[in-house]
């Protein structure tokens, strides 16, 4: 199972190209499993957290609030720029900009893991971008959408409270309170999770099919340069701020990496469905970036502040 869990990357890149050959294969899901999927991935996120996790900040308050303040900064300027330079429709520019508004994922901590980075502080910085993103993403959303379609603020407020806040916690009060359950739950948590982004994304795929190839060429492109960017600034900011390269490292993935799962179920719940088309392309490229630089970091020592 750790096995299956750690090519989560590969898994999501074949999930992509089958929703586009043989979109069938997933759009037969109801439409409510994009929201009860990403709840029981907010569930399994928080049954891999503790108290702990949360006092880390108090122990590494600088490289923590950098992550988590490049993540709600780079990203969201990066996926309006985006959206402004390839000149998106209305609404692949609002799904452009929608995720890179969310909070890291927990992919972002199994490429920690594979890059040999700090996973604990990856593990922290995703935690309190997620309770950060209750507020920042609605808002940013907003501000950057702008005119190009009708947003809901207060309707993101509420799904963002409800299928991240409520999850998250409850997996919390279960980890804390509750061994035996956790127990039994815990080796299954992040394997749910792949799985439940696998349906996500195959679905979204599978049902835009059409309007991916028809604008899929400059949207990935779109996608893939944001997301560079926001692996090459994390790094950057995170040297320039005096870190050291393996907290560097980590900052880099947490920022260039979003919790698409939430960007997707946003998008459908209060937006058109073709908003949520470029969630689904997100979690395939910002998986690709990742595993790239996984791939080359593990195999270099970091540099040293």
């Amino acid at each position: 199972m750790t096995r299956f869990v750690h090519a989560f990357p590969l898994w999501v890149t074949v999930c992509a190209g089958l929703a586009l050959l043989y979109p069938q294969l997933f759009t037969w899901f109801p439409s409510w499993v994009t929201p009860v999927g990403l709840a029981i991935i907010m569930l399994g996120m928080g049954l891999t957290l503790e108290w702990p996790d949360f006092r880390r900040v108090l122990l590494r308050p600088r490289s923590v609030l950098a992550g988590v303040f490049l993540q709600f900064v780079v990203m969201p300027g990066m996926g309006w720029s985006m959206a402004e330079l390839f000149d998106l429709g209305p609404e692949l520019a609002a799904g452009l900009i929608l995720v890179c508004c969310c909070p890291g994922g927990t992919a972002s901590n199994v490429i920690a893991y594979l890059a040999r980075a700090d996973v604990a502080l990856s593990v922290t910085m995703t935690a309190l971008s997620t309770m950060g993103a209750v507020i920042l993403t609605p808002v940013l959303t907003t501000f950057l959408v702008g005119e190009r379609v009708e947003v809901d603020t207060w309707g993101l407020l509420f799904m963002t409270a409800t299928v991240v806040l409520i999850p998250v916690v409850v997996g919390l009060i279960l980890r804390r309170y509750c061994h035996r359950v956790t127990a039994k739950l815990l080796p299954f948590a992040p394997a749910a999770a792949v799985l439940m982004i696998l349906v996500i994304v195959g679905k979204i795929i599978g049902e835009k099919r059409d309007d991916l190839l028809s604008e899929g060429l400059r949207l990935t492109a779109a996608v893939f340069c944001a997301h560079a960017a926001g692996f090459g600034l994390g790094y950057s900011c995170g040297r320039v701020l005096g870190l050291g390269g393996n907290v560097a490292r980590t900052i880099s993935i947490e920022v260039g990496m979003q919790n698409s799962g939430l960007g997707a179920a946003l998008a459908r719940a209060n937006f058109t469905p073709l908003v949520s088309v470029p969630s689904a392309i997100s979690a395939v490229i910002h998986c690709v970036i990742g595993s790239a630089v996984a791939a080359v970091w593990s195999r270099r020592p970091p540099a040293q502040s």
